[in-house]
């Protein structure tokens, strides 16, 4: 069994630290959305990963490299341009061979892997698995629609009118059956060969398509806001360390970890919170659920619920909160200058101007 990891797409939610930055390298707790994915399949026994990539090609190369360090041998499948998930199913046709496999969205985050879903397919190989799971708002997603048994009937791309609130997750399992239909499909009103179609195809002639309801933790780390909550439930299960130096001045409270090469001097840090190596935090308060990256510096400040990314300074600027910080950063106070009052008056105004 192979696995298709897509990282290509253009993350226009994430602007603009998305104009300079991969959306699946962004970090979560200090590590890549990314490489949570490719430790998750790792993990399943999958080995030969094939990762799909984009105008971000460089950049994910770099980070991910031949695949060694988490056990995975790596084939890099470029894609033009971001023309639909079934669209990178047909040009990693001649990679994926006959092997069935996984095809996992490389910013999505599952918590818990997908070991378990790749055992079960192994050992039932219907010739596709689907992932759904509750949403309160599912018009942003591909929807699923059950029969009374629970069998999928109908899927639908970003609906206006949902048939149910089940969300298909960006983790999909396939016999190479799946090969025929998305040379079947048609592009979509958005231009786009999507996966959800190539299923209905399957469906409509009557392939064996199974589902599975997960009731654990998913996200498609694709906004802010999600990217911040993954950040949180993360960070909920890190181990506190204290690997750098923390003066006596200061105090740390509860799963903190404080990477070999950083300093915090008189602050106090509440975790859970991870201060990257390098980064120096100095009379300031970090606050939970907040993630500093390397070599950053917050002096004369407060940060709670956020992301750092590596290189970032936060100096004399008070309280940040639920905040998205990206690379080379500088945040400053403004500077003071004399309040005034500007006005174009009529004749026979009336103004009253509160001191």
């Amino acid at each position: 069994m192979k696995a298709l990891v897509l990282s290509g797409g253009a993350g226009t939610r994430l602007r603009p630290i998305t104009h300079t930055s991969a959306k699946q390298l962004v970090p979560v707790a200090n590590k890549p959305v990314l490489f949570y994915g490719l430790e998750a399949i790792a993990a399943a026994g999958i080995t030969e990963v094939g990762v799909v990539v984009g105008d971000t090609a460089a950049e994910i190369e770099e980070a991910v490299g031949d695949g060694s360090k988490f056990g995975l041998e790596i084939t890099y499948i470029p894609q033009e341009r971001p023309l639909g998930l079934a669209h990178a199913v047909l040009i990693a046709r001649d990679w994926l061979g006959d092997d069935d496999f996984v095809m996992y969205l490389g910013d999505n985050f599952v918590v818990g892997g997908i070991t378990a879903l790749v055992e079960e397919f192994r050992d039932s190989r219907p010739d596709a698995r689907i992932l759904l799971t509750r949403v309160a708002d599912p018009r942003s997603f591909g929807v699923a629609e059950l029969d009374a048994a629970g069998q999928v009937v109908g899927l639908e791309e970003k609906p206006e009118h949902p048939k149910s609130d089940l969300a298909l997750v960006g983790v999909y399992l396939f016999t190479p059956l799946i090969h025929e239909a998305v040379r079947a499909v048609r592009p979509s009103w958005r231009g786009e060969l999507e996966i959800t179609h190539a299923i209905q195809h399957l469906i409509d002639t009557r392939a064996d398509v199974r589902c599975t309801v997960i009731e654990g933790y998913w996200k498609d780390t694709g906004n802010v806001v999600d990217m911040l909550e993954v950040n949180r439930t993360v960070l909920e299960g890190v181990e506190p360390r204290i690997d750098g130096e923390v003066d006596l001045e200061s105090e740390t409270i509860g799963r903190v970890v404080v990477e070999e090469g950083a300093r915090v001097v008189r602050s106090r840090i509440v975790g859970p919170a991870v201060i990257g190596a390098g980064s120096v935090v100095e009379d300031s308060y970090v606050g939970p659920f907040t993630s500093v990256a390397e070599n950053c510096r917050i002096t004369h400040s407060e940060l709670e619920f956020s992301i750092v990314l590596r290189d970032s300074s936060i100096v004399g600027v008070g309280r940040i909160e639920s905040s998205l910080i990206g690379r080379h950063v500088e945040v400053t106070p403004a500077p003071s200058v004399p309040s005034a009052h500007r006005l174009v008056l009529g004749d026979h105004s009336k103004v009253q101007i509160r001191r």
